[in-house]
């Protein structure tokens, strides 16, 4: 098949489906860090959605989607970000490919949000839109847990491979500013 994984530097996706023999291709406005230039496309993705994919996996910024940044909702709505991501993310719900799926963490894309602050976003792309799945990184083995979610289109839901979550190991959080500024004190 031949796929795009939008909004994906790093290639991780890219390559996984390049081991399969699918010819994919990651795209980003940054440069890739995966070690496969050839693969990757540096630019806008939103011309890209125009061509013919087989398959397109969209990972949108969540900077402005997200729940976790509540506190800067009010400052996002003035300033036009909100209304920014939320119609960038959309692009990839009304986007021509027959198998689409979109992830992001829990945010103002599946709640009323949308509806109460921007009621002609709400009316175009038929907001709010619950998620098709909601996931977490240890469903598949790995020893973390956020909530995340997937919009899917023409692709059944992922199987979790662990349907029980497990005792996780926890971290505590570290402030990366105050730790090197204590560092540099030393």
């Amino acid at each position: 098949m031949k796929i795009l994984i939008a909004c994906e530097e790093s290639q991780e996706v890219c390559k996984a489906f390049r081991l399969k023999g699918h010819e994919a291709y990651s795209c980003d406005i940054l440069d890739c860090s995966g070690g496969h230039p050839e693969w990757h496309i540096k630019g806008d993705v939103l011309p890209l959605l125009k061509q013919k994919w087989d398959m397109i996996l969209a990972f949108p910024p969540c900077t402005h989607l997200a729940g976790s940044g509540a506190r800067y909702f009010e400052e996002k709505r003035k300033d036009g970000r909100h209304r920014q991501g939320i119609e960038f993310f959309c692009k990839f719900l009304e986007c021509d490919c027959d198998k689409v799926v979109i992830e992001n963490p829990v945010g103002i894309i599946s709640g009323n949000y949308i509806k109460q602050y921007f009621p002609d976003i709400a009316e175009k792309y038929n907001l709010p839109l619950k998620p098709t799945q909601t996931i977490h990184p240890w469903n598949f083995g790995d020893n973390y847990s956020k909530k995340t979610c997937l919009w899917i289109k023409g692709l059944p839901p992922l199987k979790p491979e662990i349907t029980e979550q497990p005792e996780l190991e926890w971290f505590d959080y570290v402030n990366w500013t105050t730790q090197k500024t204590s560092e540099m004190v030393l």
